[in-house]
């Protein structure tokens, strides 16, 4: 850690915002540094956003790894329309009922009925210098597995549900991401007023895994002029494929289907 030689505007001293998606296979490690708690007992929140200007779907756990220890209180949130609306995916504290008024649950606490539930969990809200305890997880294939099995050796079962429940198929979708970081680490200890310094957040990675949402009319997305879209296959178009071509209204447009396994189906 940095500790009194962080300093924004020199070069080699600074911890800027895309140190957290670059390279890590490097040693030493980089990390993008917040300001510290130095008007404490003012609350030290940062929100950090990543926007893809396109519709996306999950297709494994997001992993934040910190540099810093994990904060006390954080919430993820997702968009589904770049970023004019929020809800939230799920909430992070040391003590989900003082910070939340939730009571603290797990990924394993759900079933099939209550997966799109929103949970609160301490399990990554401890730990504040332990070395293997720097990740922060939102467990997407744990909640695949509801319906796959614990290895998603069924992925029929997974896709036949996302194919019929629309509601499924969006909580796994999002256009924008935001990390909402709420309170830092301090040790499980009071907060020590003459050390202010010690208090910040730092990350060294953020990793989300997807695919570009084309309605299963596409099987490649590209970036073209600074967006990414798909390259639409049977006659429909749109970033999304979400609309036939024009002169292809012969039938109404649908949504293709992942069954069966593994080409699936276009319904059009």
């Amino acid at each position: 850690m940095c500790n009194n030689e962080c300093d924004a505007t020199t070069e080699e001293l600074a911890h800027p915002p895309e140190l957290m998606f670059d390279f890590e296979g490097r040693n030493p490690t980089t990390f993008w540094q917040s300001t510290s708690w130095k008007k404490y007992p003012k609350p030290l929140q940062v929100n950090i956003t990543l926007s893809w200007n396109k519709t996306i779907e999950l297709t494994d756990d997001i992993v934040l790894t910190f540099e810093s220890g994990r904060p006390e209180q954080m919430v993820l949130e997702k968009s589904l329309d770049y970023g004019r609306t929020w809800t939230p995916y799920q909430f992070y504290a040391t003590d989900c009922l003082d910070a939340f008024t939730m009571e603290p649950k797990t990924v394993n606490d759900l079933t099939q009925r209550t997966l799109l539930d929103i949970i609160c969990t301490e399990d990554y809200s401890r730990g504040y210098v332990w070395k293997n305890d720097k990740t922060v997880r939102f467990e997407i294939k744990d909640r695949f597995a509801l319906f796959a099995g614990p290895r998603l050796h069924n992925m029929a079962s997974l896709y036949g549900q996302l194919d019929t429940t629309k509601n499924l198929r969006d909580f796994f979708t999002i256009t924008d991401l935001r990390i909402r970081l709420l309170k830092p680490a301090t040790g499980a200890t009071m907060v020590d007023e003459n050390n202010l310094s010690r208090y910040f957040y730092a990350i060294s990675d953020i990793k989300v895994q997807g695919r570009c949402k084309c309605n299963l009319h596409a099987n490649s997305c590209v970036f073209d002029k600074g967006k990414l879209g798909c390259e639409c296959e049977h006659n429909t178009t749109g970033p999304d494929c979400s609309r036939c071509k024009r002169h292809y209204h012969g039938r109404a447009w649908s949504v293709g289907s992942y069954l069966p396994i593994p080409k699936g189906t276009a319904n059009i």
